[in-house]
């Protein structure tokens, strides 16, 4: 195991020596990691003058670490021309076939590349760090606790990850350095805006939600390391020249995955959708083993949160409650306004959001989704409960009858998910990255079209013009 690894290192010295030849690399990762803490750090200084006028003393606490989140982020986004160029550069200089047919591995190549990938921009954001933290320690400026900048580093080591594994799978599909640069945009926006979203959750000092957000980035970046690795193919590299947009193509492949040979729609359900429903069993049962951890954390975190706020609540405080409660329209009312339509286009764009944000996250953002969905089951029983009112009348009435359909739709459209990431994660030989996309696609949109819409549409019609007669009946009583 030593003698493979120590080809690992090979590849990553080799890797090392061509990037500290080229200046072009060098420079603008020096200029940024050597004057950008300059910048913040006069930022900082602007920003306390500016908020000691309002003794704004919350926000002070929370601008070091903001500042040091962004410090870390913008050397990674430099040092991201490495990664890009890892495999698609070689190719273009006509250095890959040497290293191609050199005796080792894919995965040592794989690795010696993203082990330089990940270590220059997180050398270069460390050290922009560091500098940042000395001139800032010499203006009495709030200093973060430990757990915090533990976490900071930990994020800026995750979203290193990140960027550059996601770098590398689009330096392996790409046939030009220029076409992997443009493609450099889908990794940077996204992470930007992930990084506002842990931004907000800095300056609010939930730190809890921090420590989710680096486990969930470093999985997401071990996902897309297995991703390039399963779709790693010497020969790819080596034969294709040019990209081409071939739509013609691209719908035969989607159409005749999706129709499956079938001649009649009773056919079609028989063999094609049965094949693919039976594709994703393994994955309903995981996603009906989640639903049960996801209910009970939802009704757990109800308990330890809302009950401890009931407990401190004042007479006047609870009296005011009861008012709005009061306030809100009656059932008859709503019963009257809602409408199946709506029910069923609410529901169908929550699967398809599901679907759409376990694509881009390799389900992983999907099931989070999914789980906040079925989360609301607890999370509603624990409040009846501590409301003093009896849950399980209302959910046999008002969850119950639309329920036993629109839960399982949820189910199973996540389920999808779950196994479309599964398999863009797992070697698939003889197909492209992009051939094995587009038969997901049509594995989803078969089950969605063939099961998840037609249990939606029952469930709305059965939560529109029979569960909230029923509902009505019970909280009559």
């Amino acid at each position: 195991m030593f003698s493979k690894l120590k080809l690992v290192w090979l590849v990553a010295g080799r890797e090392l020596r061509d990037q500290f030849r080229d200046w072009r690399v060098l420079a603008p990762m020096l200029i940024l990691t050597l004057c950008f803490p300059f910048l913040m750090n006069e930022f900082a200084r602007q920003t306390v003058d500016f908020l000691n006028q309002y003794n704004a003393n919350l926000i002070l606490e929370r601008l070091v670490p903001f500042s040091i989140m962004i410090i870390g982020f913008f050397p990674i986004t430099v040092s991201l021309i490495v990664a890009l160029e890892s495999f698609v550069g070689e190719k273009e200089r006509g250095t890959i076939e040497p290293m191609l047919s050199a005796p080792l591995d894919d995965w040592q190549l794989y690795f010696g590349k993203l082990l330089v990938g990940v270590a220059t921009p997180l050398i270069a954001s460390y050290v922009s760090i560091g500098l940042y933290l000395f001139m800032a320690s010499r203006q009495n400026l709030a200093m973060p606790p430990a757990p915090v900048m533990v976490q900071l580093f930990l994020l800026t080591t995750a979203h290193a990850f990140l960027m550059v594994s996601a770098a590398i799978v689009i330096s392996v599909q790409s046939t030009s350095v220029k076409a992997a640069n443009l493609l450099a945009s889908f990794i940077v926006i996204p992470v930007a805006i992930l990084m506002q979203g842990e931004a907000v959750m800095l300056f609010w000092g939930n730190e809890q939600v921090l420590w989710l957000a680096v486990a969930g980035v470093m999985i997401i970046a071990l996902l897309l390391i297995r991703v390039g690795l399963a779709h790693f193919q010497r020969e790819y590299l080596l034969g294709r020249e040019i990209d081409v947009i071939n739509l013609r193509w691209m719908w035969k492949t989607f159409w005749l995955n999706f129709r499956g040979g079938a001649n009649s729609v009773g056919g079609w359900y028989r063999n094609v959708l049965g094949s693919a429903f039976r594709r994703i069993l393994p994955a309903m049962f995981f996603m009906v083993v989640i639903a049960g951890v996801s209910i009970w954390m939802g009704y757990d975190w109800i308990n330890q949160n809302v009950a401890e706020t009931i407990a401190k609540a004042s007479p006047g405080d609870l009296e005011l409650v009861k008012e709005r409660v009061g306030d809100l329209p009656d059932l008859a009312e709503i019963r009257d306004s809602i409408s199946a339509p709506f029910l069923f286009l609410n529901n169908t764009r929550a699967v398809a959001i599901i679907f759409l944000a376990g694509l881009v996250s390799f389900s992983v953002l999907g099931i989070l989704l999914y789980m906040v969905n079925i989360g609301l089951i607890g999370g509603i029983f624990a409040l009846l409960q501590l409301l003093g009112i009896q849950p399980w009348p209302i959910f046999l009435t008002g969850v119950a009858p639309h329920g036993i359909f629109e839960i399982p739709a949820l189910m199973i459209g996540s389920a999808v998910v779950l196994y479309i990431g599964a398999s863009l994660v797992t070697p698939q030989t003889g197909k492209s990255m992009g051939e094995v996309v587009l038969e997901l696609m049509a594995d989803w949109a078969k089950i969605f079209i063939g099961l998840v819409v037609p249990l939606l549409a029952i469930a709305a019609l059965i939560e529109a013009y029979i569960t909230p007669g029923l509902l009505l009946n019970v909280l009559s009583l």
